[in-house]
């Protein structure tokens, strides 16, 4: 029997260099404070629930429904701060409640903890997310409750259209509908259009196509490539729990990650004029050219799978 393909996903038709600086600059601005205050505000938990398998689950589903990807990004965040905000209400109740074994922080299985007490609805969880996401992005369709249902029916998935809704309102209540959530290629493609503005020079165009492949090998790989950076920033093969728990703002940085994400796809595209994308990226966000570098460094050893020194 042959294979089935998935759907391919849609195009991005960016047009870089169609906004104006100002506007440019205004966006820039409204993220990088957007990013300050998620690092003020993130939550320890959310550097130990990302999970290579529900970012793949989550962009295959985005290709099965013919979404863009960046409602994929947009749905990972999500889930990971509802899993997060879920666990941190959960732990407290356990503080009130004292049970027979050792708490959750002692034993770092958060992992568990949430897909013990969410196994039976996570399917359905990751799906609603994914609806969510579609309905805050304008150049994706929506995913309604009969496109939802529709593909559950196909991949033989029993679940009714109230328990969809169900689990819906589930994470928006969770999350207090809040859904200001990051969106690493946001960042990545505003600091892209940045970069051809000051640089008229920059091949944008093909960074972005390499970008797209970057970013979503990190987020695949998101674990490995963390923890290689977490043991080079401590010097430590066994990082301990509160160094782990003080890296979540690396972990969770955004811009960060979308000015390493440039850097690869620089130095993959042309290794010769790599460093002057960095600089240009260090001038326009004021990360330093060496932080950049370590992550690129770090992201393009598991690329090439050569174990980083």
């Amino acid at each position: 029997m042959a294979k089935r393909v998935p759907p391919k996903e849609p195009e991005r038709n960016l047009g870089f260099g169609r906004v104006s600086m100002d506007i440019l600059s205004d966006i820039l601005t409204n993220l990088n404070n957007r990013n300050k205050s998620n690092l003020e505000n993130v939550s320890y938990l959310c550097g130990n629930l990302r999970d290579r398998k529900i970012a793949e689950y989550v962009f295959h589903l985005c290709a099965e429904l013919g979404l863009d990807p960046v409602v994929g990004y947009y749905a990972i965040e999500m889930l990971n701060r509802f899993m997060a905000k879920y666990l941190e209400d959960l732990i407290r109740r356990q503080k009130r409640q004292p049970t027979k074994g050792a708490p959750c922080k002692e034993t770092g299985d958060y992992k568990d903890l949430i897909y013990q007490t969410l196994k039976e609805k996570f399917f359905v969880l990751i799906l609603s997310s994914v609806q969510i996401a579609s309905k805050l992005d304008l150049h994706s369709n929506v995913v309604n409750n009969n496109i939802a249902m529709d593909f559950l029916h196909r991949v033989s998935y029993p679940c009714s259209k109230e328990k969809l809704l169900d689990s819906e309102i589930f994470i928006l209540k969770t999350l207090n509908f809040n859904l200001n959530v990051p969106n690493a290629l946001t960042y990545v493609e505003t600091l892209l259009e940045v970069l051809g503005h000051n640089d008229p020079t920059a091949p944008v165009a093909q960074l972005h196509r390499l970008c797209v492949y970057v970013l979503q090998f990190i987020y695949l790989q998101r674990e490995a490539i963390y923890n290689s950076l977490l043991i080079s920033a401590t010097g430590s093969p066994n990082p301990s729990y509160e160094q782990r728990a003080k890296f979540v703002s690396v972990t969770e940085d955004f811009m960060l990650l979308g000015v390493g994400v440039i850097a690869v796809a620089a130095f993959i595209h042309h290794i010769s004029t790599w460093e002057k994308v960095v600089d240009e990226l260090t001038g326009v966000t004021g990360i330093s050219g060496q932080s950049i570098m370590d992550f690129a460094y770090v992201t393009l050893m598991h690329i090439t799978k050569i174990k980083p020194v």
